[in-house]
Order: structure tokens, then C-alpha cells, then sequence
């Protein structure tokens, strides 16, 4: 197994509406991403894919958190302070 790499995504503070943009496109790409791919998946074997249909209802419920933790910062005129990181490890298959 390879040694994991770290990159940053996301690191800073950030006023509510820069937040919610890049949180919520962050989230509606990775959907999107997943909806064009089982799209695809119906098209060549006329089957929902696996994986979207697990991720896709993932990423919609950690969606619905995000717009409560937005609507608590927007109510109460605070910042956000966001930091995203992926690991990134090679698999030996």
C-alpha cells in the first residue's frame, strides 16, 4: 500500500455567501457527477449503477445539514471557517 498524500481542497474563513457557493458546489458537483454516471451506467446496462445509488442519497443528506449549519451562520451574521482535505492512497490492485 502506497503512503497516503494529503492535498487541500478548502482552507480559510470565509463570509456566509462565499461559504455557501463554494460548499454548495463542491456538493452539487460531486451529485452531478454521480447522476451523468448512472445515467450512463441505465444506458449501457439498463440498471441503476451501485455506487450513484448509494452516493446520491449520501450527498442529498449531507446537503439538508449543510443548508441548517448555513442558515444558523446567515441568522446569527458569522463567518465560516472551512477546511477540506483529501487523502489520496494507491491501491496495489
Amino acid at each position: 500500500m502506497s503512503k497516503a498524500k494529503k492535498l487541500k481542497l478548502i482552507e480559510g474563513e470565509f463570509p456566509f455567501r462565499e461559504a455557501k457557493e463554494i460548499l454548495f458546489n463542491v456538493f452539487y458537483t460531486k451529485i452531478n457527477f454521480h447522476q451523468r454516471n448512472n445515467f450512463s451506467y441505465k444506458e449501457r446496462f439498463g440498471k441503476e449503477d451501485p455506487t450513484a445509488k448509494k452516493r446520491i442519497p449520501a450527498l442529498k443528506k449531507e446537503l439538508v445539514k449543510l443548508e441548517k449549519i448555513l442558515s444558523e451562520a446567515e441568522a446569527k451574521n458569522k463567518r465560516l471557517i472551512i477546511s477540506s482535505e483529501i487523502t489520496i492512497i494507491l491501491s496495489n490492485d
